[in-house]
């Protein structure tokens, strides 16, 4: 892939595995390479604000021997892309509802608990 382009990323996990990916999802063939003559390439100028890491850069697997990833399978990927994408929107909104039952159920013990302590300074 190329590295110098400024959609490229790379994130090493803590088990050592490694995700080079283009962030516009335009590189299908990840991480061995980018489509060739790709419109959205821009070379990176400064890497500002981020965090490099060491000198050494971890191994890219081998590239398997044959690589197909015809319309089908790009059809079934796109469509399991679709299927997580939709369902991020309802767990937020679970998570969101969920703290605010548990702050409202902290902010009325915490009314009771000071209604407690003004009767005991009486």
């Amino acid at each position: 892939m190329r590295e110098d382009c400024k959609n490229f990323q790379s994130r090493t996990y803590a088990s050592g595995e490694v995700a080079r990916f283009c962030v516009l999802d335009l590189a299908p063939e990840a991480p061995w390479r980018c489509p060739e003559n790709c419109s959205r390439y821009e070379r990176r100028m400064a890497d500002i604000g981020w965090e490099l890491g060491g000198l050494v850069r971890p191994r890219v697997p081998d590239e398997p021997e044959i690589i197909e990833l015809n319309d089908d399978a790009a059809a079934v990927l796109d469509e399991a892309e679709d299927i997580l994408n939709a369902a991020g929107p309802t767990i937020v909104s679970e998570v969101q509802r969920q703290r605010a039952r548990e702050q409202g159920e902290r902010a009325g013990a915490g009314i009771l608990d000071r209604l407690k302590d003004r009767f005991r300074k009486r």
